[in-house]
């Protein structure tokens, strides 16, 4: 009888943990967790990141200057977290205040721009076929979820975004701190005129979002539920991710000047990559 044969299935020791490893990624890939293929149009040459997210779970890159990232709700109740740093001074990232004040506007979908807070174009968002996203409320945290679902640790039955957020961070050299509040897809949330807050779910399987960096970004992405998920049970299912190359957003593009505050954005934008010799 072989030793691996005579210990525990279980983690406790290193031939259990090897057994478990293996049984994850061979469950994994039973259900079909492939890599996603690329849009119409896009080459598998150009592309640079493909991955489908597993309900729970997390992801990170550093992607170049011009990129898109496609983000699809697979089977319609993913919800995409997304933090976004300049790769270059990560101490520059996502202001989701700066995003809503400057824009004038609280919902993020196609033509809006996601902003740091020194007035620059993060990313740019080029298509948006959900409609239903949220820059007010964030992702859950430990001790909500552990009120809400009786655990919200990383390794646990139901993950909670901030926590998986910061794991990614760490792979970049981030800290806790460095998680700030997050822009989220999929799962909408409506202000009504007396600035209540109205959960209005999912737009169904298939949703999809592309966004653009238009500087070097370290992009951090969990897919865990919304903070005001009505539902008592955790339900977060899948979410691909593909990015591929392209280019970054110039004066000749309609979304430029398509609003003064954009255009300034765009401008101090150029203005700070060029200055640093990369526009």
């Amino acid at each position: 009888m072989s030793t691996d044969s005579m210990v525990s299935t279980g983690t406790a020791t290193t031939a259990g943990a090897r057994a478990h490893a293996r049984a994850q990624e061979a469950q994994a890939l039973s259900e079909g967790f492939a890599r996603p293929a690329p849009p119409p149009g896009v080459t598998p040459d150009d592309v640079v990141w493909a991955e489908r997210i597993a309900g729970g779970g997390y992801s990170h890159r550093r992607i170049t200057r011009g990129t898109c990232v496609r983000l699809v709700d697979v089977a319609g109740d993913a919800c995409a977290h997304v933090l976004a740093y300049n790769a270059l001074a990560p101490w520059e990232r996502l202001n989701v205040a700066d995003t809503v004040k400057v824009q004038w506007q609280v919902y993020a979908g196609a033509g809006r721009l996601l902003l740091s807070d020194q007035g620059r174009v993060l990313a740019s968002v080029v298509e948006d076929t959900s409609g239903h996203h949220d820059t007010i409320y964030g992702t859950s945290t430990q001790a909500r979820n552990e009120r809400r679902y009786g655990d919200g640790s990383p390794e646990g039955p139901s993950p909670a975004g901030r926590e998986l957020l910061v794991l990614g961070a760490a792979k970049h050299g981030l800290g806790r701190r460095d998680v700030v509040p997050s822009v989220s897809y999929f799962q909408g949330v409506r202000i009504d005129d007396e600035g209540r807050p109205h959960p209005t779910g999912s737009a169904g399987a298939g949703g999809s979002v592309v966004l653009r960096a238009e500087m070097p970004l370290i992009l951090l992405v969990a897919d865990v539920p919304h903070p005001l998920d009505p539902r008592d049970e955790y339900v977060a299912t899948p979410l691909d991710v593909v990015a591929w190359r392209d280019r970054p957003t110039g004066p000749d593009d309609p979304l430029w000047d398509a609003t003064p505050e954009g255009r300034r954005a765009f401008e101090n934008t150029r203005d700070y990559l060029r200055s640093g010799g990369l526009a």
